[in-house]
């Protein structure tokens, strides 16, 4: 049996949406469920300087 420290957080455990912490590009990037690459990382932070830290909620449910 794993304990729960075992496992390997998923991508839902890594995602931050503010709530918890204000949310960074990379987590913005994965909110649009796109793989996180460096090009991604800065047209997020982009758009989050361009449209604000509300930018996210259009990718959340």
């Amino acid at each position: 049996m794993d304990s729960e420290a075992d496992q390997q957080p998923t991508r839902s455990d890594r995602l931050f949406t503010g709530g918890e912490r204000p949310y960074d590009p990379e987590d913005l990037v994965m909110a649009t469920g796109q793989d996180v690459t460096p090009e991604r990382v800065e047209k997020a932070r982009q758009l989050m300087e361009k449209e604000g830290p509300q930018v996210i909620e259009r990718y959340l449910p």
